[in-house]
């Protein structure tokens, strides 16, 4: 199979269609997703992904990756295809768990850290709030299950919060905890660089509510053929030829980015 790079994921994200898509919670994981299967797992290391009811961007990664086939994605969701809208591990060997019923990863991941293999869990931040996720938590903190390592991927959706945030939370329980920007590939690396060896670590990725599309949003409307422009929604003339620059032949968007000015 053909390798593919990051800058492939968008048109790889586009071939992926179905009402069970989950965008947004796909969108949260892509870059962590990323880096996990370029920079960071082993050939026997474990990735379970927990996060699993939006996992069209995993499936874009391990397409990009040479793992499945890049045309599987566009049987997405369909009876005979081997990408549900839940990851299956006995179609897709990558998965390493069937998950998409929160709260069932991590303890899973528990069970096979004690195993002896090295283990990688991603899980959503509203996830914890399922209580056998914090048994597991409790459980590997006390033993000092050094073969665990948990991202959370924290976009602020739980419904409970925890003083401090949810990295200290973990730190509480006797883990080794990182924040990072979930957006910063090398930033991200670093954070798994950074594990102690003989304690666990938990990856927060407290960037990853800001939805986010290789190359920007804008990028993603032009793989649909649109007309798309980009201008600082602060320069009101800006924001004038952005509209009327539009071709009239097919939809025109404008993107209006307000973090240009403070």
């Amino acid at each position: 199979m053909t390798m593919l790079g990051y800058d492939d994921l968008p048109e790889l994200l586009t071939r992926l269609t179905g009402d069970e898509k989950h965008d947004w919670s796909s969108l949260s994981t892509l870059d962590v997703l990323w880096v996990l299967h370029d920079r960071v797992l082993e050939p026997d290391d474990r990735f379970l992904l927990s996060k699993g009811h939006g996992p069209a961007a995993f499936y874009a990664v391990l397409a990009a990756k040479g793992l499945i086939p890049v045309d599987a994605l566009d049987g997405f969701g369909s009876f005979s295809s081997m990408l549900g809208y839940h990851p299956d591990r006995t179609l897709v060997p990558a998965a390493g768990v069937g998950s998409g019923s929160l709260g069932h990863g991590l303890p899973i991941a528990v069970g096979a850290a004690l195993a002896g293999r090295r283990v990688y869990c991603l899980v959503g931040d509203a996830e914890l709030d399922e209580g056998s996720n914090w048994e597991a938590v409790q459980y590997a903190g006390r033993i000092g299950l050094g073969a665990l390592n948990v991202v959370v991927v924290d976009n602020r959706s739980s419904t409970y919060h925890w003083p401090g945030g949810v990295d200290a939370r973990f730190a509480l329980e006797g883990w080794s905890a990182v924040r990072c920007d979930g957006r910063d590939h090398d930033a991200i690396e670093r954070a798994f660089s950074a594990a102690p060896g003989d304690r666990n670590v938990v990856v927060v990725d407290n960037r990853s509510s800001t939805y986010h599309w290789p190359g920007g949003v804008d990028a993603r409307f032009a793989l649909e053929g649109w007309s798309a422009v980009r201008c600082d929604g602060r320069d009101h003339d800006a924001i004038e030829r952005a509209f009327s620059a539009a071709p009239g032949d097919r939809p025109h968007v404008v993107v209006a980015d307000v973090e240009k000015k403070q």
